[in-house]
């Protein structure tokens, strides 16, 4: 179970590779480090784990990738603030989010 994201907002992700398919994917879920210039978009979950995810990272690059929400639960910045979890974030396409950066 993860501390960033409740299960309710869980169960409305997408199991991994299920939208390996679709040419615009839905970012669900904003995650951030207050303090830099690191997000997660999450678009996919496993629903087996409730842990790694697939999605759009913004940090020294912008790429596709895999990540833990373990690893982002356990993650300080440089002033020792914690991963959030962006509450005002609406579930947006992926091209919008790229055209954002």
């Amino acid at each position: 179970m993860s501390k960033l994201i409740p299960n309710t907002l869980l169960e409305a992700i997408p199991n991994l590779y299920e939208t390996e398919n679709v040419k615009d994917p839905i970012c669900h879920i904003k995650l951030f480090t207050p303090d830099s210039n690191w997000t997660w978009y999450i678009i996919e979950i496993s629903k087996e784990d409730k842990n790694l995810c697939f999605g759009y990272v913004i940090g020294h690059e912008s790429e596709l990738g895999y990540f833990n929400l373990d690893e982002l639960e356990s993650v300080r910045s440089v002033l020792g603030l914690p991963v959030e979890r962006d509450l005002h974030f609406t579930p947006t396409l992926l091209s919008v989010v790229k055209r954002g950066n």
